[in-house]
């Protein structure tokens, strides 16, 4: 293993650590170069956080037992373990010790709450496997490793960094220490921050861009005072509450495709938030590629969570894409139904389920209607008063939309 790390990278590096400590206020955990035993799950810091919270030993000791198991469980490959480990970071560890026993759930991450969870760096972490590696930064919550950071002076390439966080990964040198990790990075001054997931190819890799100054920036900081890129990203991204909602809003298992949002996707589900709690309407543009459906999925879950007794309809103009949008959602574990004509989709909002709906806007009418709308090169059968009208006369006596549509 190369342990000398250039006079340059450690400017950068040492440059950071400042950062994480004075500014966004992480724990300091030193250089675990020589440290042994280091692991993506340090069991005394998750220990005193879980303590701290209330849970009894045999609670703490059974989740641990639990998030270990499956951290450790690399026999159906990277992509399954990290999937479960990420499952019991973000809904809990079921520590109930009989089926009769009422369910008892260790939340090893407090989410909503951001400031009560334990955030802290290590630097130089030396992970013994086939061949050791040594991640330049390691970003632990409660002691569980979430994000690595592989740093590069301005005259080398981050996706030299990125290309040492993929051979990392690989079998034959520390895969089992990613299991727990949610996001890698890889950045220089001149670069700035790129990031990404397990398994992501070198090529989508993704650059963080952020404007400077309200609203984006976090509130305790300006980083106007910032001018270099590197850091200014650094401070963007892991700032403790933006760190911890980009990994439980913003990843997506997506059949057998582990993914982040890109900027232009984050801060599009950002903008319509706010409108979706007031009610409010929006245009969210995209161009070709750039990832419509996973935006859709992302707000649509956060509706499903944070809006009371929230239900989705999704309406397109093209039966592809209508038959996309259910393919996507599927993958990604979404229950989504398909309302393939007007009298189904009558059906299903007069009940309380399904809360996920898709459906074509024209599924209706007479072709010989004059005034009949046409739609993506397709002519309603009847012009839009007339259903309504006709509509409004065809509804069950009892019929009443549920939900919070």
């Amino acid at each position: 293993m190369d342990t000398n790390i250039g006079a340059k990278e450690r400017v950068t590096q040492n440059r950071l650590i400042g950062l994480f400590k004075n500014v966004l206020k992480y724990t300091c955990l030193g250089n675990w170069e020589t440290r042994e035993g280091n692991a993506n799950i340090e069991e005394k810091l998750l220990t005193a956080y879980l303590s701290r919270r209330g849970y009894t030993d045999k609670e703490i000791r059974s989740a641990i037992a639990k998030l270990k198991q499956a951290a450790n469980s690399l026999g159906g490959g990277l992509y399954n373990a990290n999937k479960e480990v990420y499952t019991l970071l973000r809904y809990g560890v079921n520590v109930q010790a009989e089926v009769t026993e009422k369910k008892k759930m260790v939340h090893l991450i407090d989410w909503a709450n951001p400031m009560e969870n334990d955030f802290q760096i290590a630097e130089e972490v030396t992970i013994q496997g086939e061949s050791d590696r040594r991640p330049d930064l390691v970003v632990y919550v409660n002691g569980i490793a979430l994000a690595v950071i592989e740093l590069k002076r301005s005259t080398v390439s981050a996706h030299e960094g990125i290309r040492q966080n993929i051979r990392n990964q690989q079998d034959g040198y520390i895969p089992r220490f990613f299991t727990t990790i949610q996001l890698l990075f890889a950045g220089n001054d001149t670069e700035g921050l790129h990031y990404g997931v397990i398994k992501t190819p070198e090529k989508f890799w993704l650059r963080w861009k952020e404007p400077c100054g309200e609203p984006c920036q976090p509130s305790h900081f300006t980083v106007g005072e910032y001018p270099n890129e590197l850091d200014r990203s650094v401070l963007q991204f892991f700032e403790p509450a933006r760190l911890l909602e980009y990994i439980h809003d913003f990843i997506i298992f997506d059949g057998g495709v582990k993914k982040a949002a890109r900027p232009n996707q984050y801060f599009a589900v950002k903008a319509a938030q706010p409108r979706v709690r007031k009610k409010q309407n929006g245009i969210i543009w995209h161009s070709q590629g750039s990832g419509k459906s996973l935006t859709m999925i992302w707000l649509a879950r956060w509706i499903r969570e944070n809006v009371s007794d929230a239900r989705v309809v999704i309406i397109t103009d093209r039966d592809e894409l209508d038959k996309q949008i259910e393919s996507g959602f599927k993958d990604a574990g979404e229950q989504i139904q398909r309302a393939k004509s007007g009298g189904k989709l009558i059906e299903m909002l007069n009940a309380a389920e399904p809360w996920l709906i898709c459906t074509l806007i024209h599924k209706f009418g007479n072709k010989n209607d004059g005034d009949a709308i046409s739609v993506g090169n397709k002519k309603a059968s009847k012009s839009l008063d007339l259903y309504l009208e006709e509509l409004a006369k065809s509804l069950p006596a009892d019929f009443r939309a549920k939900g919070n549509i």
